[in-house]
């Protein structure tokens, strides 16, 4: 993959394990045919996490492919995997849990490039910090860092290169300019989120799904205005938080930020396809790179 310069957007795609085969037809055409793709953005990395994963959280994803499997992808194109074990509700015994541990093991092994982990619980962050020293940890938006003073001291503390604050921070320029260049460069914005921008139940919705990979039912159902609707990315695009191809281009690289989540787990890939179209994809090349995946 190529070297990324100063001024690149750099993208963070979702269904690392889920999305395989989307991700094994996507990648060679992105090698091969780097003239379809805009050219101040590159992959950043690609997260997920095994669908019997339990210190996974965020969403559920389902895939029968094994961790040999998509870091020998990643591998190949250069890519950073990211395990996305971002489960609130994590408690001491699960630390010893053996699959868990043994995902760790074999993704700290691959040191170029450098995987990483989507932490929420901090035991987990401590516990990965000394077990598993070589993944980078990234804190996670199921956080919901809502406040300006949360998101300053996130960003402060040294365990983590990124941290993905709550997609209402998105907007909020005159908060966003005050950072420190170091402090930009750890900012991780949440690009299409769909959910309700007034929604004040988003912490319960992450712990409904951190609940269900540790085997529990959770009792939460989203009562958001259109949540029956489901994921629709043109809804999205209407979204205050949204964040546009325009406005990374216009706002966000010049103000000196450089690293954007795409979520996208649990969607599908044909919506997935259609993030990478509008994303990474020059709009005279969508059609033939749809037409290649398809």
């Amino acid at each position: 993959m190529e070297t990324p310069h100063q001024g690149t957007a750099l993208f963070h795609l979702p269904g690392l394990f889920e999305f395989y085969d989307l991700y094994a037809a996507f990648l060679p055409l992105y090698r091969a045919h780097r003239e379809y793709f805009y050219d101040w953005c590159a992959i950043g990395s690609i997260y997920g996490a095994p669908s019997d994963c339990l210190w996974a959280g965020g969403r559920v994803e389902y895939s029968d492919r094994t961790p040999r499997e998509v870091l020998a992808l990643t591998r190949e194109y250069g890519i950073s995997a990211r395990l996305t074990l971002s489960n609130s509700l994590l408690r001491p015994e699960h630390l010893t849990d053996p699959d868990c541990n043994a995902l760790c093991r074999l993704f700290q092994e691959q040191n170029d490039p450098q995987n990483g982990a989507i932490v929420h619980a901090e035991l987990l962050t401590q516990y990965l910090k000394k077990n598993y020293p070589s993944l980078y940890l990234v804190s996670s938006t199921t956080k919901v860092l809502t406040d300006f003073n949360d998101l300053q001291r996130e960003l402060a503390r040294p365990e983590f290169r990124y941290v993905v604050p709550d997609f209402r921070f998105n907007k909020q320029f005159d908060k966003l300019q005050t950072l420190s260049k170091s402090e930009k460069d750890k900012v991780e914005f949440l690009c299409n989120e769909c959910c309700y921008f007034g929604c004040k139940d988003r912490k319960e919705c992450y712990e409904a799904v951190s609940r269900r990979n540790l085997g529990e039912e959770p009792d939460f159902s989203c009562t958001s205005p259109g949540a029956e609707e489901g994921y629709r990315f043109s809804k999205v695009m209407k979204n205050p938080g949204f964040i546009s191809v325009g406005d990374i281009q216009k706002i966000y690289l010049p103000m000196g930020f450089s690293n954007y989540k795409i979520e996208g787990r649990g969607l599908g890939s044909a919506l997935v396809l259609e993030f990478l179209l509008y994303y990474m994809t020059k709009p005279e090349y969508q059609l033939q790179v749809r037409e290649e995946i398809y």
